[in-house]
Order: C-alpha cells, then structure tokens, then sequence
C-alpha cells in the first residue's frame, strides 16, 4: 500500500476520539493568542493594512450608538451625506453582542472592543480548524488527526484573517463554506445535513458576494448527486433546495430595508438574490419530490437542465448587470489609480510580473493538494466524498487565479487532502522505517505545509535584498500610519472633514471622531474621484475640491505606498508638491507634526 492508497474503511472515529477535536482546536488558538500577545498584538495596536477590520468597528460602534439596523450608511467618508456600504449586519450583530456583553462587565466600552477584537478572530479560528479535523477524519480516518492539525492550524494561521482584531467579514465567510462542505459530506438519507447545508449557502451569500462561487459548487453537488443516486438522495436535494429559497426570503426580509426591496443591486443582497434564490431553491426541491420530474436519470438530467435553463434565463432577462465583472460599472480612473493597486484583487497573471517571490505562498499547497486527490481518485475509483472536497477545492484555485484573495479558501481547503498524503508515509504500529520512508514522510511533510514554501521564498529572496537591515515591523507601520498613536493629534482637532489618501479613511474613522473624504471601497465613488482629482491635479484644482467638499484638514503620509505610487504617477500634482514641502498658500502645516508618520495641514 502506497501513500496514496489510505483505506476508506478508517473513516468512523472512536468517539472518544472526537473529543480531541475541540480541545486541539481550543489549545491550537491559545497558542495564537500567546504568540500575538508575546509580540504586542501588532493588529490591535495598529492595523497593518487591515483597513476592513477597522471600518467594520465603525459599523458595530455605528450601531450600538442606535444608527439603524437596516441604515448602512456611512456617513463619516465620503462627500457629504455619505454613502451606503455594501456590508451586512448580520457580522455587525454578534461582533456588537459581544461588545455590549464585554462593556457590561468590564465598565469600559473600550475594554469591550478589546474583547470583540480578541474573541471573535479566535473562536472562528479554533471554528475552521475543529471542521477541518472533522472533515479529515471522514476521509481518511483517525491518523490523519496530527497532519491535519498542523498543516491546517499554520494554513488558517497565515492566511492572516485570524488574527486578533480581524473583524472583517472574510473569516467568518471561509467557516461558514467549511461548515457547508462538512454538511454535504455527512448528508444522507435520514438527517438533515442537506437542509443545514442550504442554510449555510444563503448566509454566505448575504455576508458578501464572494462566495458565490461555493454556493453554486454546493448547489451543483447537491444537483449532480440526486441526478446519480435519484430518490435514495431526494430528502438532501430537496432539504438543501427548501432551505435556499426559505432562508433567501428570511435574510432578504432581515436585513433589506423594505425601500429597498424592489432595488436590483449585484454587490449586496437585494431582490436580485431573493428571486434567484427562490426560483432556484424551489426549482429543485420540486424537482426531488415530485416523482414525475425525478422518476429516472434521463428525467431528472431533463428536468435539472429545463431548471438550469430557467434560472440562467431569468437572471439574463431581468438582471444582466450582475452577470458582468463585478467591477465593470466602476470608474475608469479609480480602476486605474485604485482597484488595480489593491493586492488582495489581483490575477494570478499580474501577481507573476509584480510580486512573483509571493506566488509559491498562495498557490504551491493547493497545486499539490488538487494533485495528491487526483491521483488517490484515480487509484482508488470514484469517492463522493473526495469529489466534494476536490469540487471546493478546484473552485477555490480558480478564484484564486481570478484574485489572489481566493487563495483564503483553497489553502485551508488543501488541509484535507495533504493530510491524508502525510498520513500515508507514517508507519504502521510495529513498522520499522528505513530511510527511503523517513525522508518520503519528510518530504511530505514540508510539501504540505504552507509556511515552508513562504520561508522558502524569503530565503531565496535573501541574497538578492537590500545589505540594509530590515526595519522592524513597529518603524514598518508608523511610516504607513498603521498605528493608532499616529492619530493622536489629528484626533485632538475639532471634528471636520480630512482630505488623505484612501488608505487613511478607514484608521482616520476607527481613531479620531474626524469624516474621511476617501477609503477603499468601491461605492463610495464621488469621494475616491475627487481626492483622486485632489492629490493628482493641480493645487489650484485641490483647492477646488477642498472648499466644495467643506474639508478642513489635509493630512499627508509619507510612507504609506500609495502616497508614493500617487505622487510618481503625477509628479507635477498636489499630493507630490506637499512630498516637496512646497504647500500652497492656503494650507499651513502645523509644526507638532513635522516629522511625524502623519503631517497635518490646516486649510485656511
């Protein structure tokens, strides 16, 4: 027996063996909290870049303040009167509870986001990281539980949306498409995986449309499966239909205001996903109940595709907008000057001529990962389980090529089979290894592990980088006016409006009581252009944008990369002549922030 060749016949876990499972999950996030305290939680004290994090607090503190439930403006960015986000409550209402919760005892409303920010990132780690383990015990049985804890409690560690004050909305959506895919492969005649897997499916899509490339891959595994095994599956087709068009109906009437119900929008649940969702969950719980669509495969393969047609038809007809790019409508110049300088959103293709050194981090685990399930399918025969896990997976590798954050999901997803792979190379009880077996466990030992391919980039990297010492992290993020310190004296400045890159919107609205006339978010268009306009142009024109958009402070940050990259763009420009100390007549730089992170310009 191979590697490769793990028996199947493992898969039922002793039960006092899933006992472990949440404990090593537990004791796996203690240890990320002692690892973070020990380094001075850097996210808490300044954000690294984590500009989503920051401003899903200032939803939370929006809405404890009493801003309403259905009221998702924000409007401390943007020209006046704000703008409406595209992000859900249903993540601002258990990171809110929490807060309440935390403030109540502690006294200290600040202790309280202290709380939000440390329980929250980590209990949905140690979520991920107990349903990998379960789902890598169904496949492969209990030996899998040490690789499968170590290869995915470092892959959920890296993918950096763990950590302590991460409040974005990415780490819940990856526990949410793990707890799917775990619902699918435990679903069968007889429970109700199926239906909990439909439920799951709609919430990721009403926390943010990133995930609809899982939701239709659940969709389309519940489809294909009823389409093979017929009436012994028809309870999980039409549990998992059912839910998707009652739960579409629930969230939309939970968390769309009824003005807004007739309102067709593509980046945020609206009608748009009421409708699909409804058609498409009934559709095929008709389809599984009603003998006369299901009777026989060539019946059902008919009526799958009559439904298919249906759908694809009605989204066509009645809402073609949301079929393009997702950011096709956006602005030509902030495509230029803003989307295609976000890291998280670039194509495989453009990551390769930019930043190749970081490609082996975000690819190399799922590549082998697809490899070694390919390979144990072809071995092994067909696998209904594995095949689950290998749809998830190839459709997270695809999005990842499509933009690089998709590698979030596919990286954690490529736990289950790696660990399977390491596993195999493990002797058996009274085995004795040679040499050859010690350095094939090795091997796929550092195969499997993501951090070795990033520690590998960095050594490669080493002879070829700067003979400068690198800076620490804490120089690192006081030059790009990460950290909260750097907002002290713009925070002790009578309320007004801030003109400054976009990258300070989000830290200049979770640390100073100041609006923000730009941060990076795609809807907020009319204040991204005119700081676009602002920096890039001329002073005469900043001027301009200045007084019509009532602002009172210009701040200037160095070091941040997009201060850089905005001023080498337009060298003649605003924003490049305060990088020049040459400031305009009608700006006077107060002198307790000359040499400071963040400069601050009074506008006269």
């Amino acid at each position: 027996m191979t590697a490769i060749d793990i028996p199947n016949n493992s898969r039922s876990a002793a039960p006092a063996a899933l006992w472990l499972d949440p404990v090593a999950a537990i004791a796996a996030a203690l240890v990320v909290l002692c690892v973070q305290a020990w380094t001075g939680f850097p996210r808490i004290v300044g954000s690294g870049g984590d500009n989503d994090s920051l401003m899903r607090l200032v939803e939370v503190r929006d809405l404890l303040a009493g801003q309403g439930w259905f009221d998702l403006h924000q409007y401390r960015m943007g020209p006046d009167g704000g703008f409406v986000m595209h992000w859900s409550r249903l993540v601002d209402a258990p990171i809110a509870a929490i807060v309440l919760v935390a403030t109540a005892i502690t006294g200290s409303q600040a202790a309280g986001e202290m709380a939000a920010m440390l329980i929250w990132p980590l209990a949905l780690y140690a979520c991920a990281l107990l349903l990998l383990l379960r789902m890598a015990r169904r496949l492969a049985g209990d030996e899998v539980m040490l690789p499968a804890l170590v290869i995915g409690g470092t892959g959920l560690y890296f993918t950096g949306i763990f950590m302590p004050g991460g409040l974005d909305h990415h780490n819940i959506q990856l526990v949410l498409t793990l707890t799917m895919v775990l619902c699918l492969l435990k679903a069968g005649p007889g429970n109700q995986a199926g239906f909990l897997a439909g439920v799951l499916a709609v919430l990721m899509l009403a926390i943010g449309m990133e995930t609809a490339p899982f939701v239709a891959v659940g969709g389309l595994v519940v489809a294909a499966w009823f389409l093979i095994e017929g009436p012994k599956v028809r309870g999980v087709a039409a549990g998992f239909g059912i839910a998707f068009a009652a739960v579409s109906a629930a969230v939309f009437i939970a968390t769309v205001s009824p003005a807004d119900w007739t309102a067709v929008r593509c980046d945020s649940f609206s009608a748009t996903h009421l409708a699909l969702g409804v058609l498409a969950g009934c559709g095929l719980a008709a389809v599984a109940l009603v003998p006369a669509l299901g009777g026989t495969p060539r019946i059902r393969a008919a009526s799958l595709a009559v439904l298919g047609a249906v759908i694809a038809a009605a989204a066509i007809v009645f809402f073609p907008q949301c079929l393009a790019d997702p950011y096709a409508a956006l602005d030509p110049t902030l495509k230029r000057y803003w989307l295609n300088a976000v890291s998280e959103a670039q194509p495989l293709w453009q990551v390769l001529s930019k930043e190749p050194k970081t490609v082996s981090g975000h690819y190399a685990t799922p590549l082998i990962a697809l490899i070694v399930i390919a390979w144990r399918m072809r071995r092994n025969g067909f696998d209904r389980q594995e095949a689950i896990v290998a749809a998830f997976l190839a459709a997270a590798v695809l999005v990842s090529i499509w933009q690089i954050r998709g590698s979030r999901f596919s990286i954690p997803l490529a736990t289950l089979p790696l660990a399977a792979w390491v596993a195999g190379f493990r002797p058996r009880p009274g085995e004795k290894p040679g040499a050859a077996a010690t350095l094939k466990l090795a091997g796929a030992w550092l195969a499997s592990l993501n951090v070795v391919w990033i520690a590998l980039v960095i050594g490669l990297s080493l002879p070829f980088a700067s003979a400068e010492p690198d800076e620490a992290p804490e120089v690192l993020s006081a030059k790009r006016c990460e950290a909260k310190d750097d907002y002290g004296a713009l925070g002790a400045m009578p309320a007004t409006t801030v003109l400054a890159i976009s990258n300070l919107g989000a830290p200049i609205l979770s640390n100073t009581h100041h609006r923000a006339l730009s941060g990076p978010y795609h809807r907020n268009v009319d204040g991204n252009l005119s700081a676009l306009d602002a920096f890039m142009g001329s002073a005469t024109g900043a001027e301009a944008v200045v007084r019509a958009n009532h602002v009172g402070l210009v701040v200037l940050c160095r070091g941040n990369d997009e201060t850089g990259s905005l001023a080498g763009w337009a060298p003649a420009g605003f924003l490049a002549t305060l990088m020049h100390n040459d400031a305009p007549g009608w700006l006077q730089l107060l002198p307790d922030t000359v040499g400071k992170p963040l400069e601050i310009y009074r506008v006269y």
